[in-house]
């Protein structure tokens, strides 16, 4: 059975692509057969690609998301995908609020896979330096693991 995830952060221009990029790798590494995508809550950077930075830090560590480009969550996304994954609370409670009554999809945090970290929020690097990025991306990473490992074990 093919499984389906969706990543979620507020531009869909740091965060959900870094994570989609890691979850991407670790499943692929694992030989999980999954959908992978990512989106945004808001609405602001549509159709642009990540942010240079995430795209810096991605390729830094051997992949390269400059095809990646921002969308935003639809009520579709919560029928289409078996699990939403959000980067921060604020998100999973906007997601929360969006659900249609026939979404399938399983809310959770990323970082609610990271043994320890349960109901942390992945750093949101926007407003920082490069290195910001490269603690996001451990976050990411870390939390992409940790979901893989999850659903492997399914």
């Amino acid at each position: 059975m093919r499984l389906s995830v969706l990543f979620v952060c507020l531009g869909n221009i740091c965060r959900s692509p870094l994570a989609e990029a890691a979850f991407r790798a670790e499943a692929e590494r694992l030989g999980l057969d999954v959908e992978i995508d990512s989106a945004g809550t808001g609405d602001w950077h549509i159709g642009h690609p990540p942010d240079r930075r995430a795209a810096a830090v991605a390729l830094r560590n051997g992949l390269d998301i400059s095809g990646l480009r921002a969308r935003q969550v639809s009520a579709e996304d919560f029928r289409r995908f078996d699990h939403i994954v959000a980067l921060d609370v604020q998100n999973l409670a906007d997601l929360a609020a969006m659900r249609p009554a026939d979404g399938k999809a399983e809310l959770s945090l990323l970082l609610d896979h990271v043994p320890g970290r349960e109901g942390e929020a992945v750093a949101d690097p926007y407003y920082g330096e490069d290195a910001h990025f490269d603690i996001a991306w451990t976050e990411v990473t870390a939390g992409a693991q940790g979901l893989a490992r999850r659903l492997a074990e399914r």
